[in-house]
């Protein structure tokens, strides 16, 4: 099946470079691209993209509210958004990722990257690297502890289910996750994806906020 893509970049010859590298994939396709964050929003409503591009850095409306546009309207609510940044540990990433970014991509990603996170994120994953998940967990460490009953949005979780959140958050893969708890990587696929229905959050990236945020670990590295 085709992955339908769509780019937003204020710079013709990024979007030039990112067209041109991702037309080398035959099952990936852009099918609409945006020079600002207003174009991208009338874009993604009128072609419906199975992955959106978005620089964050745009004239007038950035990638970080239209990514939080897309994600909130029941409308386009389906459609996965990757955040184009320069660097990968960008300022911007803790607010991106609260917007509803399920992934990071820096400008300089080879080809190779470039596909993958496309596959990645239409697949209903996220894309977070250790840099990123670095990036949360040092935001979070400089905020108060979370109160005491902030878990009980987990109430619903298994202990396994507990062990696994924790793990994900720590920016650990399905297979890692699997070698630690002694399960296939299928299995541990099956947690998350699971984990993911109960707590009604979008993907893997929401899930590292949340568990942050209910206290389960903590920037320390321990689980609550």
């Amino acid at each position: 099946m085709t992955i339908r893509v769509l780019l937003a970049d204020d710079q013709p010859l990024v979007r030039a470079g990112l067209r041109g590298l991702l037309g080398l994939d035959g099952d990936i396709e852009v099918v609409a691209e945006a020079a600002d964050g207003t174009d991208a929003l009338r874009q993604v409503r009128r072609v419906r993209p199975d992955v959106a591009l978005l620089d964050i850095r745009m004239p007038g409306l950035d990638g970080l509210a239209t990514t939080e546009r897309i994600t909130t309207d029941p409308a386009t609510a389906g459609v996965r958004v990757i955040v184009l940044t320069t660097y990968e540990i960008d300022e911007y990433i803790f607010t991106a990722l609260r917007a509803g970014a399920s992934g990071f991509l820096a400008k300089t990603a080879s080809r190779e990257d470039l596909c993958h996170a496309v596959r990645v994120v239409a697949a209903g994953d996220a894309l977070l690297s250790p840099g990123v998940t670095r990036r949360v967990i040092e935001e979070f460490g400089r905020r108060p502890v979370p109160p005491r009953g902030s878990t009980e949005r987990l109430a619903g979780l298994t202990d396994r289910e507990r062990e696994v959140l924790a793990l994900v958050a720590g920016g650990r893969s399905n297979a890692d996750i699997g070698r630690l708890l002694r399960m296939s990587p299928l299995t541990a696929k099956t947690h998350v994806s699971r984990i993911i229905t109960k707590l009604g959050v979008r993907d893997r990236a929401q899930l590292v906020m949340l568990a942050y945020e209910t206290g389960l670990v903590t920037p320390g590295g321990a689980a609550g």
